[in-house]
């Protein structure tokens, strides 16, 4: 089982792959989704990519509504209504 994976188990209500997520990237809602990838190595590279464009972000999200986006720890808050979070 890999350590991401373990991670999602042990606690389900912390910010993992797998977690339900509300985006909150308008300032008069917010989207739900799921997190689908964590960039937490390449978003703590800023400068060493040797350009100040394009920053990356921690985390990709799969929106409900069929969107993709990227997002940082602060525009992001589990869903309290969301059950737990399991991984295969």
């Amino acid at each position: 089982m890999s350590d991401q994976k373990r991670d999602a188990q042990s606690d389900s209500r912390e910010l993992v792959v797998g977690a339900r997520v509300q985006v909150r990237r308008d300032p008069d809602g917010s989207a739900p989704g799921v997190v689908i990838e964590d960039f937490a190595d390449l978003s703590q590279s800023e400068g060493l990519l040797g350009r100040d464009w394009a920053p990356v972000h921690r985390w990709a999200v799969a929106l409900d509504d069929g969107r993709l986006v990227f997002v940082d720890d602060g525009e992001l808050d589990l869903d309290p209504e969301a059950q737990p979070a399991e991984c295969a």
